[in-house]
């Protein structure tokens, strides 16, 4: 548990998509344990996500279910937030998806192509913007950070689509952090190298272990692993005053990794 006398987000209302499991649910226990309060995880797992709500305790955390390729539906998540919190102070754009196959450029299917974007760069945006109108109209200097990947920066071997939707990411991040600047809204994005989420596990279809084992081979730093709290620990420091002069940064957590 976190000293009493430091939690990052004291009286900070933040939403999570993609919030029910991997990335986005040990974001929501950090963000509860730093004092948050109240964190809603928005997520498409109705289940898991009213789970991991009640687990992390009902005064501070609520799920509510969104489908973020649905922009009435998070347009409907950030009013409902507001209507019962009061603000909006940090947004965690965290939902995405991996298409079901390699998505070469000679294979890439369009119909996995366009549900991926729908999700990742569509829905990402969509959060963006709604999340930043809350901000703007009712003056809160907010953090809106992003789920990006090494991808955006990089490019891939397979999975074209999804390394195209993180480099769109990344760009919608760097126009943001411009254009909100003067309200005083700060935009960065956090991209992590592989790891074993529950979505990872599922594309390999392997466990864990083997996952983890597939992506340590690429990374410089030995003696670590890399795993969902590392993540949750880089959005904590973009959403909290640790990085109130940080806009518009793509923050690497990938062990100093090689090649991809």
């Amino acid at each position: 548990m976190t000293d009493s006398t430091n939690k990052k987000l004291a009286g900070k209302v933040a939403i999570i998509t993609g919030g029910a499991s991997g990335i986005g649910e040990a974001t929501a226990r950090l963000f509860a344990d730093h004092g948050a309060r109240m964190v809603i995880i928005a997520d498409i797992q109705e289940q898991l996500g009213q789970q991991v709500a009640a687990s992390i305790g009902s005064h501070i955390c609520t799920y509510m279910n969104c489908d973020v390729t649905d922009d009435d539906q998070v347009k409907a998540l950030i009013q409902s937030s507001i209507e019962n919190y009061g603000q909006l102070d940090i947004m965690f754009s965290n939902a995405g998806i991996i298409s079901k196959s390699d998505q070469t450029i000679l294979d890439l299917d369009f119909p996995q192509f366009d549900q991926l974007m729908a999700v990742n760069l569509r829905g990402t945006v969509s959060c963006v913007k709604h999340a930043a109108r809350a901000m703007v109209e009712n003056r809160v200097r907010g953090s809106i950070v992003c789920t990006a990947s090494v991808a955006a920066s990089r490019g891939a071997r397979r999975r074209t689509d999804y390394a195209m939707s993180k480099h769109a990411v990344l760009g919608l991040v760097r126009s943001a952090s411009k254009q909100l600047g003067v309200h005083g809204i700060r935009v960065n994005c956090v991209s992590p190298n592989g790891l074993a989420t529950p979505m990872t596990c599922q594309a390999h279809e392997k466990s864990v272990e083997e996952v983890e084992e597939i992506y340590e081979t690429g990374r410089v730093l030995k003696g670590a692993t890399l795993r969902a709290g590392n993540i949750a620990d880089a959005v904590l420091f973009l959403a909290s005053n640790d990085s109130e002069l940080i806009t518009g940064h793509d923050l690497a957590v990938d062990g100093g990794l090689q090649g991809w």
